[in-house]
């Protein structure tokens, strides 16, 4: 795997918050040597505003994304994984479809920045609070590589 681009899906129930926020730092921090897909067991339809502001208040872009099902990734012509990460708790007790590629798969649990309540300046400060526990994860998962996903 060293030699070619590392690919990993990063999964959640919605695919509106948490994964995609996971899938933007990976396509960034991954240097071009990793790049990320997101997807979710039941999608929500669309992406969640205050991730694209955060992501956009973090330089990254902040466009181009979308909710959409897992099921994209599971049939022939999908880009074939090494790795496949959830990122919500429902979404690593469900039954997965079936992977091309047999990929590593790990479960790197983050609360749901969508369910917050309060202002929306509290709503925001959340997504803030989310999206850097992510990235502190993401980061490691890199140095580390995709064989030691576990270690994260």
């Amino acid at each position: 795997m060293s030699d070619s681009v590392i690919n990993v899906l990063v999964l959640c129930t919605g695919n509106s918050a948490r994964s995609i926020l996971g899938e933007a730092l990976i396509n960034h921090l991954g240097g071009g040597r990793w790049r990320a897909f997101s997807a979710g067991s039941n999608p929500a339809g669309k992406v969640n505003p205050l991730s694209l502001e955060v992501l956009a208040e973090k330089g990254l872009p902040a466009v181009g994304y979308r909710s959409k099902s897992w099921d994209e990734f599971a049939v022939a012509g999908a880009p074939v994984m090494d790795l496949v990460i959830t990122v919500c708790d429902n979404a690593a007790g469900e039954v997965c479809p079936v992977w091309q590629g047999h990929p590593a798969k790990v479960h790197l649990g983050f609360p749901d920045p969508a369910a917050a309540t309060g202002s929306a300046e509290e709503r925001l400060a959340e997504f803030r609070r989310v999206y850097a526990m992510i990235e502190a994860k993401m980061r490691r998962l890199i140095d580390l590589g995709p064989d030691r996903a576990g270690e994260v």
